[in-house]
């Protein structure tokens, strides 16, 4: 049963603290963890921050041993109401360094709030001078987490790590997705306009471009997840890098199968044709944003390629 806070004792409340301390030092952890390969400064600043918690926390459990002995109850903030519901972001593969700092700013200005609570329920002088020097410390680590962003700015520290977070995020998740929407929107194109120019059936070309974006989103999510683990090349978890790549194939294949659902066949055609081109237009832009290529070299390697697979499937298709 979720209790309010209002209705929990001294005995509740300094065991509630400790909670809280043990749960924000591990979280402090797994972050510097996570970071420490890719960004040693934040990692850095998070592995002190984890110090200074399980320092709070030897404090609380003396003084708590000290006022009610050595069984501590266990209580923890999601057993009190009024904490806010904390994302696990922890979990997260491809979490940001500034997510993190975020959020680390997030759960010390919590911690603080709870703390100046905790002062106005408590009447023992020894509990009340160790809670307000808990909440001045926390307090102080928010305004070290924002100090902390400061002095990384300042030094480049951060806009380093930012830019590795971005190259992180290009190699994880933008170029197995741009591998599949570049197959989905191109490889399919001959199926479905030969389907279309050979039976002239809106509804037939509809069926074949649905089952060859589904099976080509299956077919490449696979591809793409055992490719390779990851563990060498740093291109993260093949479960994630599969079902992007897979998605957005299929979502590639889609996009100029769905005009085929219209009726009248010219029509259906000619709105695919707009969708193609807009696809195309898409995937250099992408590659150009994030795989640093210049737009017309882009627009150009793409649209070739995409020209010649519509024409082959034309071609084939009236045949």
């Amino acid at each position: 049963m979720v209790k309010s806070f209002h209705d929990l004792s001294e005995k509740e409340i300094l065991a509630l603290a400790i909670s809280l301390e043990e749960e924000d030092g591990k979280i402090y952890g797994e972050f510097a963890n996570r970071l420490k390969e890719n960004f040693p400064s934040t990692a850095s600043a998070l592995e002190a921050m984890r110090q200074e918690e399980s320092g709070h926390r030897r404090r609380l459990i003396d003084l708590f041993q000290e006022r009610f002995g050595e069984n501590i109850p266990l209580i923890r903030r999601q057993d009190v109401k009024g904490f806010v519901h904390r994302p696990a972001i922890w979990l997260n593969p491809t979490v940001s360094p500034q997510r993190i700092r975020n959020q680390v700013q997030t759960m010390e200005s919590e911690t603080y709030r709870f703390y100046q609570r905790a002062l106005a329920k408590t009447t023992d002088a020894g509990t009340r001078k160790l809670l307000g020097d808990l909440a001045e410390t926390e307090r102080e680590h928010e305004h070290f987490a924002t100090d902390e962003i400061s002095r990384q700015a300042e030094s480049g520290a951060s806009a380093a790590e930012d830019e590795s977070a971005r190259k992180l995020f290009v190699l994880q998740v933008v170029q197995p997705g741009l591998a599949g929407l570049m197959d989905g929107s191109v490889s399919t194109l001959a199926p479905v306009f030969a389907a279309a120019f050979a039976t002239r059936d809106s509804w037939d070309a509809f069926l074949v471009g649905l089952a060859a974006s589904v099976g080509a989103g299956i077919s490449m999510g696979f591809a793409e997840a055992l490719s390779d683990d990851g563990a060498l090349s740093g291109r993260g978890q093949p479960l994630l890098r599969g079902v992007v790549c897979g998605l957005m194939t299929t979502l590639g294949g889609i996009g100029h199968t769905l005009p085929f659902l219209i009726p009248n066949f010219l029509l259906a055609t000619a709105i695919a044709v707009v969708v193609v081109a807009i696809e195309l237009g898409v995937i250099a832009w992408i590659r150009n944003h994030y795989m640093d290529t210049p737009l017309l070299s882009a627009i150009f390697q793409v649209v070739l390629g995409g020209v010649l697979v519509f024409v082959a499937g034309i071609l084939i298709g009236s045949a």
